[in-house]
C-alpha cells in the first residue's frame, strides 16, 4: 500500500471535518467513512488492505481502469508546461482544443462543437441557458419551457436537480424552478402493468407528445433525458421508445438534449448512447468517461445547428466557468481517448465483454429474489422482487437493495443499490474472468438477502 500521508486515524479526520455528498452525515460519523487507499485495473484497497472489485467503476466513471501511469504521465507534462490558464479572454491551450477535437471526431457528423465545463451537473446547466439563448436568438423567445423525466437525473446543481426527477432531491430547496416539468419514465417493469414493453414504450413516449400539446408548442424548448437511465436504476427503454421521441421531437420543433454524463465514452458499446439507440439530439451533456475520472470535466457537445446560431446570431454568450476547458483536465482527457482508442475498448465492449457481462447478468434472472436482470454494454440493473411472476415488490424496497449491497460488499464486490433495483458498472477493461467473479459473488450476496427476508 502506497504511504502518501503519514499514518493517522483518517476516519475521525473525516468526520470532524468533511461533509460528504448525498449523506446521512450523523450516520455515516458514527460508522466511519471507508478509506480507499489505491486502485490497479478493476480493483480498489482500502487503509486496512482489503480488495473490493470495482463493480460500478467510481461512479459509472473509471471506463479505463485504475492505476493508468499514462494518464498520469500526461498530467504531469501539462503540469510543468503549463497548469492553468482560463478560456474568457480569447485564449485558448493545446490540450484544450486538441480535446475539442477529438471528442467531436467520435460525435458523428452533426456535432463539431464543444464547450467545456468541469462537471456533468455544470454540462447541464450550460445546455439549458444555451436552449433557451438559442431560441431567443431565432426569434422565438417564448420557448422556455424544458420537459424532463420522473425519475431522471441530471446532477445536483439547482438547475441539474430540476431538470432531475427525483422527489427526494425537490423536497430539498423548492425544486424544481419554474420553466421545467416532468412526464413519465420508460420503466416497463415497475410501471407497464399489462402493457408489452413495446406497447408501454409507445404509450410513455406519446406523454411528451400530449405535454407539448397542453403547454403549447410555442412555449417548450427541449426534452432532455439519459438514453439509459442510470440513477433510476439501469431502466433500459422498450425499444419503441426512443424512435417515437425522436419523430416527436422533429415533428414539434422541440430540441432533443441526449444526457450522455453516463452513456457517452463506450458504456453501452458506441461512443455515445445516442449512437447505440439511433436518434439526432440538438445538445449533448457530457463527462464521467471523458477523463473516466482522473480529473473532473465535462462538457456539452453542441449540434451545427445550435452552433451556427451561437457564432453568427447571439454575439457573446454570457456564460463559463474557471475551470472551462482547464489545461490539465484536457490533458488527461485527451491521454484517456487515446487509450480507450489504442485499446480499442468501445468495440470491445459492443463486440465481446459487454455480451460476456450480459450473458452472465441474465443468468443472475433465475435466483428467487430477482425479478429481472437486464444489461446493455456494461451496464446492468437487478430488478430485487418479493414475488417473481406477479411483478410484486417488497414494501420497503430500500432496505432489501441495501441488504444485497451490504453482502456485496463484504464479499469483495461493489454495487449500487438504487431502492430495491442492483445496479453495475464495471470499467471496461474487465476481463471475463473478472466478469465471472463480480456474478459469482452476486449470486453469493442475493443468497445471503434472501436467507435473511425468508427468516
Amino acid at each position: 500500500m502506497p504511504d502518501t500521508y503519514p499514518p493517522s486515524n483518517l476516519a475521525a479526520i473525516d468526520a470532524a471535518h468533511h461533509l460528504h455528498p448525498f449523506s446521512d452525515m450523523k450516520k455515516l460519523n458514527a460508522d466511519g467513512a471507508r478509506i480507499i487507499q489505491c486502485g490497479e485495473g478493476v480493483y480498489i484497497f482500502d487503509d486496512r488492505g482489503r480488495k473490493y472489485l470495482d463493480g460500478f467503476a467510481g461512479l459509472w466513471c473509471v471506463n479505463i481502469g485504475y492505476g493508468r501511469r499514462e494518464i498520469a504521465e500526461a498530467v504531469a507534462r501539462q503540469m510543468n508546461e503549463l497548469p492553468y490558464y482560463n478560456t474568457f479572454f480569447g485564449t485558448t491551450s493545446t490540450p484544450t482544443s486538441l480535446l475539442a477535437q477529438k471528442v467531436t471526431s467520435h460525435a458523428g457528423a452533426r456535432f463539431n462543437h464543444i464547450f467545456f465545463t468541469g462537471s456533468g451537473s455544470e454540462a447541464n446547466d450550460t445546455w439549458f441557458r444555451m436552449a433557451r439563448v438559442y431560441w431567443s436568438a431565432v426569434g422565438k423567445p417564448s420557448k422556455k419551457i424544458v420537459i424532463a423525466r420522473k425519475n431522471g437525473y441530471h446532477g445536483s446543481t439547482v438547475a441539474g436537480a430540476s431538470l432531475g426527477g427525483m422527489k427526494y432531491m425537490h423536497e430539498q430547496g423548492d425544486l424544481p424552478i419554474p420553466g421545467i416539468v416532468h412526464i413519465g419514465q420508460p420503466y416497463w417493469y415497475g410501471e407497464g402493468g399489462d402493457l408489452t414493453p413495446e406497447e408501454f414504450g409507445l404509450k410513455v413516449a406519446r406523454e411528451l407528445e400530449a405535454k407539448i400539446d397542453e403547454l403549447g408548442e410555442e412555449n417548450v424548448a427541449a426534452f432532455v433525458a439519459e438514453p439509459v437511465q442510470g440513477a433510476a436504476g439501469v431502466i433500459i427503454p422498450p425499444e419503441t421508445y426512443w424512435p417515437e421521441i425522436d419523430r416527436i421531437c422533429k415533428a414539434r420543433d422541440i430540441l432533443l438534449v441526449t444526457d450522455e454524463v453516463i452513456c457517452g465514452f463506450g458504456r453501452l458499446g458506441a461512443w455515445f448512447g445516442h449512437q447505440h439507440f439511433g436518434v439526432e439530439p440538438d445538445l449533448a451533456p457530457i463527462a464521467k468517461g471523458l477523463s473516466s475520472g482522473y480529473l473532473p470535466i465535462g462538457g456539452v457537445l453542441v449540434s451545427d445547428k445550435i452552433a451556427d446560431v451561437l457564432i453568427n446570431e447571439v454575439g457573446e454568450f454570457n456564460h463559463g466557468f474557471t475551470y472551462s476547458g482547464h489545461p490539465v483536465c484536457a490533458a488527461a482527457a485527451l491521454e484517456n481517448l487515446r487509450i480507450i482508442e489504442a485499446e480499442g475498448l468501445v468495440e470491445r465492449v459492443r463486440d465481446d465483454i459487454g455480451r460476456y457481462f450480459g450473458k452472465a447478468w441474465a443468468a443472475l434472472a433465475d435466483h428467487d429474489l430477482v425479478g429481472e436482470a437486464v444489461s446493455i454494454g456494461l451496464m446492468g440493473g437487478l430488478q430485487l422482487a418479493a414475488e417473481k411472476s406477479t411483478r410484486t415488490r417488497y414494501e420497503k424496497p430500500d432496505q432489501v437493495g441495501a441488504l444485497v449491497r451490504d453482502h456485496a460488499l463484504a464479499n469483495g464486490l461493489v454495487l449500487r443499490a438504487t431502492g430495491d433495483r442492483m445496479l453495475a458498472s464495471p470499467p471496461l477493461v474487465i476481463s471475463h474472468a473478472e466478469v465471472d467473479e463480480m456474478a459469482r459473488i452476486t449470486k453469493l450476496a442475493l443468497d445471503a438477502a434472501w436467507k435473511e427476508l425468508k427468516c
